[in-house]
């Protein structure tokens, strides 16, 4: 991913429960590498000196075991909930230091969220439920419907604005979800396990939404999961919380061939390096296949080798793999796809 500006930034994020929660930071500095200090002191320690950076455009995907504090992060990030400790900045502003009245605004205008429980208004329609945002922020009822239909039509519900939610299915249920959060235009999009409450084939195709919706709109996105497999297929980086700490940040392939603590090593063991392996992180520098023109096709460097492994078990010769502007700039060999496949 070309490198760009940081969104969000976390700076040694605290959040302690229990009394005395800030004091206790105060007077223990070491608290980071001496966690049973917090527990001794009667305090739980749900986010632990975190600190991480959320790029412009970049899905971020933050996951962990349950009770890993993934939740209550994203929550201090945007301040559902104040943090013990820290500095959060977004694009440069610290949240920590606006007031309830700014942040209201910032969570109304420039935030979106979508959570695991719907949390559909039941007597309102599909048009109500994604225009509702914009009539808190105090739009006219002509703009926020049009606006309204507009994601409506985004999320693949055309023809469905009247329906009520008791009248949709899960999936349908978390489309209209997803475009009410949209409907205020958010600059930066938090989503705290959308999907795990879908049956396997409908979350695989909300998957597949939300991939189509990113590719369209470019938004920054914080996304929350404990499912790798879903990480994988979405995350540009991931970080793997621990009992309140990240445990790594790195792109999908950095966790799987280079774990960097046992937790993430154990963490990561079962996935599939097909499903995890982008084709540029294994393809070869350009071969004489590309000076006599004999590509059997083209792969672009970020699709995964599970991905792609089918186009090449029928091809006799290598894929060209070209970067965002068509270029080549290497190839893959059939060869090396088989070794990802033998190794799991």
């Amino acid at each position: 991913m070309t490198e760009t500006r940081s969104k969000l930034i976390c700076r040694s994020v605290w959040k302690l429960f229990g009394n005395g929660a800030e004091a206790f930071l105060r007077a223990n500095p070491d608290a980071a590498s001496a966690p049973t200090k917090i527990a001794e002191a009667g305090l739980i320690g749900a986010v632990r000196d975190v600190s991480l950076e959320v790029r412009e455009g970049e899905i971020f995907v933050i996951m962990g075991l349950s009770g890993s504090g993934k939740s209550t992060l994203v929550r201090c990030m945007s301040r559902l909930i104040g943090p013990t400790a820290g500095e959060i900045l977004f694009d440069g502003q610290d949240l920590l230091k606006a007031s309830a009245k700014e942040m209201i605004e910032i969570r109304r205008h420039r935030m979106g969220m979508v959570f695991q429980h719907f949390a559909l208004l039941p007597h309102l329609t599909v048009l109500g439920n994604v225009a509702f945002p914009l009539e808190v922020q105090g739009a006219s009822r002509q703009d926020r419907e049009a606006r309204a239909r507009d994601v409506i039509d985004l999320v693949g519900l055309g023809g469905r604005e009247g329906y009520y939610p008791r009248e949709l299915s899960g999936g349908q249920q978390q489309r209209v979800g997803i475009a009410r959060s949209l409907a205020v235009e958010p600059e930066l999009w938090f989503l705290d396990e959308p999907f795990s409450a879908l049956d396997p084939l409908i979350r695989r195709e909300m998957q597949d939404e939300f991939l189509r919706l990113q590719q369209m709109l470019k938004k920054t996105i914080v996304f929350i999961t404990h499912d790798f497999d879903e990480a994988i297929r979405l995350a540009d980086r991931i970080a793997i919380m621990k009992d309140g700490a990240v445990d790594q940040i790195g792109a999908p392939e950095d966790l799987v061939m280079r774990p960097a603590t046992p937790y993430v090593a154990e963490f990561t063991r079962d996935v599939s390096r097909a499903k995890a392996l982008s084709v540029g992180s294994i393809m070869r520098p350009l071969g004489n296949a590309g000076a006599r023109g004999d590509y059997a096709g083209e792969l672009t460097a970020d699709q995964k080798i599970a991905q792609v492994a089918p186009l090449l078990r029928a091809a006799g010769q290598p894929f060209a793999v070209v970067n965002g502007t068509g270029e080549v700039i290497g190839e893959l060999v059939r060869d090396d796809v088989v070794d990802i496949l033998m190794d799991g």
